[in-house]
């Protein structure tokens, strides 16, 4: 009588789950009778929050956009060996970041530099106090005075919580810091505006650009809602972030290129996983097939297993341990639960816009950041629609693209998933006409040297909608006020983690980037996820120390 091999399924073909895959199938290949292996997708492609796409004949990423540090990357060793780093066709970022973009008020005139060089620097500095990387030093050094402009405002932070030991934000700290600068530099020493600014108002408009930059990288809807402790325990590459020239989806593809055909099942969609948490449940049964894990999906099929590897992003999770959905059966124990809960999950949406053809071709787009006012004065526009208010910049995609991009957060982000078209295009060319009026006598001037008076003819657009997609329900994950590191470390731990009283162990196990963390919310952090748990399985059945073409 043959021996039934164990049977491994990974729900989610995005990051995690084809790296896990591409491990386990490697790792095995000599000895193909170790363990069947499955992926189930719910969608009708690979590649989950990395989605590269076109539009206006560029190429953009709809999804994940940005390797986070160059220096030691798995993603960047990846993109450097397959040689996906360079393409004769243009695309989203290709050239970084201008040096000098236009920061304009909604009175229409530029916001003079040094407001704008102080007050980023003041917010680099607070954040940078945030992450460890300011520390105490002496008189002489020229960040001596915001340390103590952080440590302040740290404490002030402590005081209003009573000085006990509840959660400090990252936005109550970075407000704090904001007053302290006040209340130690003469504000009308920053320049006057360009204009009839105050100028206590526009360096709040800055720094309020920049938190609003912090919301789409961090995915956190309000500031607030973001723990400060675990800022610290974020551990970032070193060196330069860049895009990928062929795209993010050529990593994916690499990865998931290895897997043999019909390894990968789309259009699979799990709506229940039953497990044995404890004796008294029984062997889960389907066709003849016994297993510990049965999947149920939403065209009524089912699948036995031996062990399931959940790939799903936080948000499905949250939806998941819900009563009226109950995902799993029975439910997940308090401690997963709980962790689930306590996190941080949001939504962040690329718009994109293709500009029609302009009266004269020599104009370009500048790098628009906008200070909206944070208040209510002459200077707020109320014909602004209230969606556009916390975005910070509308950009080309490269230097002289036709394509512009604006990042949302948010309830912003949400309301965008469900603005009609025009509705959008009127929104954003009304905000236009307020930062960059074409018939004024100080005229914007771009970073090549060209004036910008050009209209806001939109011919079409794009936009992600990961928010109301069911597959995600959001974008990435953050460490909610509440929340710790620790509660990553839950998320992945394996369940059941260890064989007790003839329970089989690792029957459900968990990656994905919501599970790592120092690198929560990157695709290197759901790599490593994928990595981690193919260990896992390998070392249970002792096939650990075999090589794989990804590094490990």
């Amino acid at each position: 009588m043959v021996a039934k091999k164990p049977r491994i399924v990974i729900v989610g073909a995005g990051m995690a789950g084809l790296v896990a895959a591409h491990k386990l199938y490697k790792s095995t290949a000599a000895s193909k009778d170790v363990f069947e292996l499955c992926v189930v997708e719910g969608g009708n492609r690979i590649g989950g929050r990395i989605c590269t796409s076109e539009f206006g004949g560029d190429q953009i990423e709809m999804g994940a956009t940005w390797i986070h540090g160059i220096g030691g990357s798995p993603i960047y060793g990846i993109a450097k060996e397959i040689g996906a780093l360079q393409n004769e066709k243009p695309w989203e970022r290709m050239d970084g970041f201008p040096e000098d973009p236009l920061t304009a008020a909604e009175d229409g005139f530029n916001v003079d530099s040094t407001i704008v060089d102080s007050i980023s620097n003041l917010y680099k500095k607070l954040m940078d106090f945030c992450q460890g990387k300011l520390i105490e030093t002496d008189e002489s050094n020229e960040d001596f005075d915001y340390y103590k402009l952080a440590v302040k405002a740290m404490k002030a932070c402590s005081a209003s919580n009573g000085g006990g030991k509840a959660s400090i934000s990252i936005g109550a700290f970075l407000r704090e810091g904001l007053e302290a600068y006040w209340k130690g530099d003469d504000v009308n020493g920053h320049g006057n505006g360009n204009g009839n600014g105050n100028p206590k108002l526009l360096e709040e408009a800055v720094f309020a650009m920049h938190e609003n930059t912090e919301r789409t990288y961090t995915s956190a809807g309000d500031l607030f809602d973001l723990d400060f402790t675990a800022e610290r325990e974020y551990d970032p590459f070193p060196d330069e972030e860049i895009t990928i020239a062929k795209g993010y989806s050529s990593i994916i593809q690499y990865i998931a290129s290895v897997l043999p055909n019909g390894l990968i099942q789309l259009g699979k969609t799990v709506t229940k996983i039953e497990w044995q948490c404890d004796q008294s449940s029984d062997m889960q049964n389907c066709g003849g097939e016994t297993g510990p894990v049965k999947l149920h999906f939403d065209d009524g099929s089912t699948m036995v297993a031996d062990h399931v590897l959940v790939t799903v992003s936080l948000g499905v999770l949250k939806a998941g341990i819900k009563e009226e959905t109950g995902m799993f059966t029975p439910p997940l124990p308090h401690f997963k639960t709980e962790a689930i809960s306590r996190l941080g999950f949001g939504v962040v949406n690329k718009l994109f816009l293709q500009l029609g053809a302009s009266h004269d071709q020599d104009e370009v787009f500048p790098f628009l950041q906008m200070a909206f006012q944070q208040s209510d004065s002459k200077s707020k526009h109320q014909k602004i629609p209230w969606w556009m208010r916390r975005t910070t910049s509308l950009c080309p995609i490269y230097n002289n693209s036709s394509v512009l991009l604006s990042w949302f957060a948010g309830e912003e982000a949400l309301e965008l998933e469900n603005l009609k078209e025009k509705e959008i295009i009127d929104g954003v060319s009304t905000t236009i006409s307020t930062f960059l009026p074409q018939n004024r006598g100080n005229a914007h001037t771009c970073s090549n040297g060209n004036m910008n008076s050009q209209g806001s003819n939109f011919t079409k657009l794009l936009k992600s909608q990961w928010g109301t997609n069911p597959l995600f329900k959001g974008s990435y994950s953050y460490v909610a006020t509440g929340s710790s590191g620790d509660d990553l470390d839950l998320m992945a731990k394996p369940l059941p983690s260890i064989s007790k009283d003839g329970v089989p162990p690792l029957q459900v196990l968990f990656a994905g980037e919501a599970t790592h963390r120092t690198h929560y919310s990157t695709t290197h952090g759901a790599y490593f996820s994928g990595i981690r748990e193919a260990n896992r399985l390998l070392q249970h059945y002792q096939c650990g120390g075999l090589s794989d073409l990804l590094n490990n």
